[in-house]
């Protein structure tokens, strides 16, 4: 059985001089904010790190889905907390056993996940998403805004799904990269719950109008 669609708009796409206006307009009718903090290393560009999170979070209540494209995550976990941060994922390919990082990740106060790029296969993750509040599937390459849908990303996806239905798990299924109503059939028909949209949110000539129309696109209230 699918659950609630939940809508997650990413800051990287919104307007780096009007963060909090951007945030406002779309607040009342998204589910969350996903936040890309990049390191220059892990991934070949920088983005944004506790100064914006802390002055975000004097704007909004919305809950921050920090999305660690970074080579170290755990030395973030407590900035994060502390800047108003939620939730961390951390990515497979940085840490092949997370259990740690979940136990820290708990000590400091947030919620816990995990993401896998494109071509990470489910089974490296699969042992470990019963410590995740959130799993992140990448339809893109990491690292870079404005990517088309990788499609072969779906299998992964469905796999996730049937191992968090059969094992009882409460791990929502996020996809994050290219994603317009179109692809977000296509990864909700797959058994993703929640949605990451930048371009297709922030950089369209109504954002709040796009919200709605990917919300309809997946089956969302």
């Amino acid at each position: 059985m699918k659950g609630p669609a939940k809508i997650a708009p990413s800051l990287l796409a919104a307007d780096f001089g009007h963060l909090a206006d951007d945030v406002a307009r779309i607040e009342a009718h998204v589910d969350f904010l996903h936040v890309d903090v990049m390191d220059g290393h892990f991934v070949p560009n920088l983005s944004f790190g506790m100064p914006v999170i802390e002055s975000l979070r004097k704007t909004t209540g919305l809950y921050f889905d920090c999305h660690l494209m970074v080579t170290n995550p755990v030395s973030l976990f407590e900035p994060i907390k502390q800047a108003g941060g939620n939730l961390v994922t951390c990515h497979m390919e940085v840490m092949p056993d997370p259990s740690a990082a979940a136990v820290r990740a708990r000590e400091a106060g947030l919620d816990f996940g995990l993401v896998i790029n494109p071509a990470t296969p489910f089974e490296a993750v699969a042992p470990f998403v019963e410590l995740c509040d959130l799993l992140l599937v990448m339809s893109v390459v990491p690292g870079f805004g404005g990517q088309g849908f990788i499609p072969e990303v779906l299998p992964k996806i469905e796999a996730a799904k049937k191992w968090v239905d059969s094992h009882g798990l409460p791990a929502d299924i996020e996809v994050d990269g290219g994603i317009t109503p179109a692809t977000a059939v296509r990864a909700r028909d797959a058994g993703a719950n929640a949605f990451v949209a930048g371009t297709a949110i922030f950089r369209a000539p109504d954002p709040v109008a796009a919200v709605a129309e990917l919300r309809t696109a997946v089956g969302g209230e």
